[in-house]
Protein backbone atom coordinates (compact mmCIF):
# COMPACT_ATOMS: atom_id res chain seq x y z
CA UNK A 1 0.00 0.00 0.00
CA UNK A 2 1.41 3.44 -1.27
CA UNK A 3 1.83 6.28 1.35
CA UNK A 4 -1.87 7.97 -0.26
CA UNK A 5 -3.54 4.49 0.03
CA UNK A 6 -2.32 4.91 4.05
CA UNK A 7 -3.30 7.73 4.05
CA UNK A 8 -7.33 7.67 2.68
CA UNK A 9 -7.62 4.16 4.86
CA UNK A 10 -6.24 6.69 7.71
CA UNK A 11 -8.76 8.75 7.18
CA UNK A 12 -11.51 6.59 6.47
CA UNK A 13 -11.14 4.89 9.77
CA UNK A 14 -11.04 8.03 11.63
CA UNK A 15 -14.71 9.56 9.96
CA UNK A 16 -16.01 6.29 11.25
CA UNK A 17 -14.47 6.18 14.80
CA UNK A 18 -15.99 9.82 14.72
CA UNK A 19 -19.36 8.62 13.40
CA UNK A 20 -19.83 6.36 15.90
CA UNK A 21 -22.09 7.65 18.96
CA UNK A 22 -21.03 6.37 22.33
CA UNK A 23 -23.89 5.88 24.91
CA UNK A 24 -22.42 5.17 28.53
CA UNK A 25 -25.26 3.87 30.74
CA UNK A 26 -25.02 4.87 34.59
CA UNK A 27 -26.36 3.75 37.59
CA UNK A 28 -26.13 2.38 41.06
CA UNK A 29 -25.41 -1.38 41.96
CA UNK A 30 -28.75 -3.28 41.19
CA UNK A 31 -30.26 0.18 39.40
CA UNK A 32 -30.96 -2.36 35.99
CA UNK A 33 -28.16 -1.61 33.74
CA UNK A 34 -27.63 -4.86 32.25
CA UNK A 35 -31.39 -4.79 32.00
CA UNK A 36 -31.26 -2.08 30.06
CA UNK A 37 -28.40 -3.59 28.07
CA UNK A 38 -30.41 -6.49 27.15
CA UNK A 39 -33.29 -4.45 25.86
CA UNK A 40 -31.19 -3.04 23.62
CA UNK A 41 -28.97 -5.75 21.95
CA UNK A 42 -31.90 -6.74 20.26
CA UNK A 43 -31.38 -3.70 17.99
CA UNK A 44 -29.52 -4.36 14.69
CA UNK A 45 -27.42 -1.01 14.50
CA UNK A 46 -26.32 -1.14 18.44
CA UNK A 47 -23.10 -2.85 20.09
CA UNK A 48 -23.40 -3.08 23.90
CA UNK A 49 -20.29 -3.57 25.92
CA UNK A 50 -21.00 -4.83 29.35
CA UNK A 51 -19.04 -4.19 32.39
CA UNK A 52 -16.28 -7.14 32.24
CA UNK A 53 -16.69 -8.25 35.85
CA UNK A 54 -15.75 -11.64 35.09
CA UNK A 55 -12.48 -10.13 34.76
CA UNK A 56 -12.35 -8.37 38.01
CA UNK A 57 -14.11 -11.78 39.71
CA UNK A 58 -11.10 -14.06 38.55
CA UNK A 59 -8.07 -12.19 37.69
CA UNK A 60 -5.37 -15.00 37.67
CA UNK A 61 -7.64 -16.73 39.92
CA UNK A 62 -8.05 -14.10 42.42
CA UNK A 63 -11.53 -12.86 43.68
CA UNK A 64 -10.19 -9.56 43.48
CA UNK A 65 -13.83 -7.75 43.69
CA UNK A 66 -15.03 -10.06 46.73
CA UNK A 67 -11.87 -9.14 48.10
CA UNK A 68 -12.38 -5.67 47.72
CA UNK A 69 -15.74 -5.73 49.27
CA UNK A 70 -14.35 -7.57 52.22
CA UNK A 71 -11.94 -5.56 52.93
CA UNK A 72 -11.74 -2.15 50.74
CA UNK A 73 -8.46 -0.98 52.36
CA UNK A 74 -6.34 -3.39 51.24
CA UNK A 75 -8.03 -4.51 48.17
CA UNK A 76 -9.36 -1.28 46.53
CA UNK A 77 -6.46 0.58 44.75
CA UNK A 78 -5.73 -2.99 43.39
CA UNK A 79 -9.21 -2.94 42.17
CA UNK A 80 -9.66 0.59 40.94
CA UNK A 81 -6.79 0.29 38.89
CA UNK A 82 -7.42 -2.11 37.04
CA UNK A 83 -11.19 -1.54 36.55
CA UNK A 84 -9.55 1.89 35.10
CA UNK A 85 -7.33 -0.37 32.69
CA UNK A 86 -10.30 -2.68 31.62
CA UNK A 87 -12.85 0.18 31.28
CA UNK A 88 -10.07 1.98 29.30
CA UNK A 89 -10.25 -0.88 26.94
CA UNK A 90 -13.76 -0.91 26.39
CA UNK A 91 -14.02 2.59 25.48
CA UNK A 92 -10.98 1.84 22.78
CA UNK A 93 -12.75 -1.44 21.45
CA UNK A 94 -13.26 -1.74 17.52
CA UNK A 95 -16.73 -0.83 16.48
CA UNK A 96 -18.50 -1.06 13.24
CA UNK A 97 -22.21 -0.09 14.57
CA UNK A 98 -23.46 3.20 14.02
CA UNK A 99 -23.72 3.39 18.39
CA UNK A 100 -22.21 1.67 21.24
CA UNK A 101 -23.71 1.65 24.56
CA UNK A 102 -21.40 0.94 27.40
CA UNK A 103 -22.22 -0.30 30.83
CA UNK A 104 -20.87 2.07 32.79
CA UNK A 105 -17.43 3.84 31.86
CA UNK A 106 -13.99 5.23 33.01
CA UNK A 107 -15.85 8.43 34.13
CA UNK A 108 -18.07 6.52 36.77
CA UNK A 109 -15.08 4.43 38.12
CA UNK A 110 -13.30 8.06 39.32
CA UNK A 111 -16.39 9.88 39.89
CA UNK A 112 -17.63 7.63 41.43
CA UNK A 113 -16.48 4.62 43.10
CA UNK A 114 -12.72 5.87 43.65
CA UNK A 115 -13.91 8.70 45.06
CA UNK A 116 -16.24 6.31 47.55
CA UNK A 117 -13.45 4.51 48.78
CA UNK A 118 -11.32 7.72 49.19
CA UNK A 119 -14.09 10.26 50.83
CA UNK A 120 -15.41 7.19 53.06
CA UNK A 121 -11.58 6.23 54.78
CA UNK A 122 -10.65 3.33 52.46
CA UNK A 123 -8.04 4.91 50.34
CA UNK A 124 -5.45 6.23 51.53
CA UNK A 125 -4.51 9.59 50.34
CA UNK A 126 -1.20 9.03 48.14
CA UNK A 127 -3.11 5.95 46.43
CA UNK A 128 -6.08 8.48 45.30
CA UNK A 129 -3.66 10.95 44.17
CA UNK A 130 -2.04 8.55 42.40
CA UNK A 131 -4.91 7.38 40.35
CA UNK A 132 -6.21 10.74 39.56
CA UNK A 133 -3.01 11.21 38.06
CA UNK A 134 -3.72 8.29 35.67
CA UNK A 135 -7.42 9.22 35.17
CA UNK A 136 -5.97 12.76 34.42
CA UNK A 137 -3.48 11.78 31.91
CA UNK A 138 -5.66 9.47 29.98
CA UNK A 139 -8.41 12.05 29.40
CA UNK A 140 -6.30 14.60 28.67
CA UNK A 141 -4.30 12.23 25.93
CA UNK A 142 -6.69 9.87 24.83
CA UNK A 143 -9.94 10.71 23.07
CA UNK A 144 -12.83 9.23 24.37
CA UNK A 145 -15.76 10.51 23.40
CA UNK A 146 -19.48 10.09 24.75
CA UNK A 147 -22.49 11.52 22.95
CA UNK A 148 -25.22 10.97 26.23
CA UNK A 149 -25.14 9.52 29.35
CA UNK A 150 -28.10 7.40 30.16
CA UNK A 151 -28.50 7.68 34.52
CA UNK A 152 -31.29 4.94 35.91
CA UNK A 153 -31.96 6.69 38.77
CA UNK A 154 -32.88 4.13 41.95
CA UNK A 155 -33.31 4.54 45.37
CA UNK A 156 -30.60 2.76 47.43
CA UNK A 157 -33.44 1.19 49.00
CA UNK A 158 -35.06 -0.39 45.88
CA UNK A 159 -31.20 -1.13 44.91
CA UNK A 160 -30.35 -2.99 48.04
CA UNK A 161 -33.95 -5.06 47.67
CA UNK A 162 -32.62 -6.16 44.51
CA UNK A 163 -29.05 -6.82 45.67
CA UNK A 164 -30.90 -9.68 48.31
CA UNK A 165 -32.70 -11.09 45.57
CA UNK A 166 -30.24 -11.52 43.18
CA UNK A 167 -27.68 -13.30 46.05
CA UNK A 168 -24.60 -12.49 44.30
CA UNK A 169 -21.44 -13.77 46.27
CA UNK A 170 -19.77 -10.36 46.30
CA UNK A 171 -22.26 -8.50 46.95
CA UNK A 172 -24.09 -10.17 50.13
CA UNK A 173 -21.61 -8.02 52.44
CA UNK A 174 -23.22 -4.62 51.29
CA UNK A 175 -24.76 -2.66 53.37
CA UNK A 176 -27.63 -0.17 52.50
CA UNK A 177 -25.38 2.90 53.58
CA UNK A 178 -22.58 2.33 50.62
CA UNK A 179 -25.93 2.18 48.08
CA UNK A 180 -26.95 5.41 49.76
CA UNK A 181 -23.77 7.18 49.50
CA UNK A 182 -23.17 5.76 46.08
CA UNK A 183 -26.32 7.06 45.24
CA UNK A 184 -25.84 10.22 46.23
CA UNK A 185 -22.11 10.63 44.57
CA UNK A 186 -24.18 10.10 41.13
CA UNK A 187 -27.08 12.24 42.05
CA UNK A 188 -24.11 14.89 42.62
CA UNK A 189 -22.10 14.10 39.33
CA UNK A 190 -24.86 13.32 36.78
CA UNK A 191 -28.09 15.86 38.44
CA UNK A 192 -26.51 18.95 40.37
CA UNK A 193 -22.80 18.92 38.50
CA UNK A 194 -21.03 19.64 42.01
CA UNK A 195 -18.69 16.98 41.79
CA UNK A 196 -17.05 16.29 38.48
CA UNK A 197 -17.18 17.90 35.17
CA UNK A 198 -20.10 15.66 33.19
CA UNK A 199 -18.54 14.50 30.04
CA UNK A 200 -22.08 14.49 27.82
CA UNK A 201 -25.84 15.21 28.16
CA UNK A 202 -27.56 13.26 31.02
CA UNK A 203 -30.85 11.82 29.98
CA UNK A 204 -32.45 10.47 33.42
CA UNK A 205 -34.86 7.61 33.10
CA UNK A 206 -36.60 6.75 36.65
CA UNK A 207 -35.74 2.77 37.50
CA UNK A 208 -37.80 2.12 40.72
CA UNK A 209 -39.98 0.24 38.71
CA UNK A 210 -40.52 -3.27 38.06
CA UNK A 211 -39.18 -5.56 34.45
CA UNK A 212 -42.50 -4.67 32.36
CA UNK A 213 -42.50 -1.26 33.49
CA UNK A 214 -38.90 -0.37 32.91
CA UNK A 215 -39.22 -2.40 29.60
CA UNK A 216 -42.09 0.63 28.53
CA UNK A 217 -40.38 2.90 29.72
CA UNK A 218 -37.05 1.67 27.50
CA UNK A 219 -39.14 1.80 24.78
CA UNK A 220 -40.46 5.42 25.57
CA UNK A 221 -37.06 6.39 25.05
CA UNK A 222 -35.76 4.45 22.30
CA UNK A 223 -35.60 7.50 20.18
CA UNK A 224 -33.54 9.88 22.20
CA UNK A 225 -31.41 7.11 23.21
CA UNK A 226 -30.66 6.11 19.75
CA UNK A 227 -30.07 9.53 18.38
CA UNK A 228 -27.36 9.83 21.49
CA UNK A 229 -28.97 13.10 22.10
CA UNK A 230 -30.81 14.87 24.89
CA UNK A 231 -32.93 17.40 23.13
Amino acid sequence: IDSSQRRRRALYLCNLYFSIRIICVEGNIASGKTTCLDYFSNTSNIQVLTEPEQLWRTLEGLKLLHLMYQDPQRWGISLQTYIQLTMLDKHLSATTAPVTMMERSIFSAKHIFVENLYRSGKMLEVDYIILNEWFDWITTNVSLPVNLIVYLQTSPQTCYERLKQRCREEEMVIPLEYLEFIHQLHEDWLIKGTSAPVPAPVLVIPADYDLQKMLHKYEEHREKILAATNS
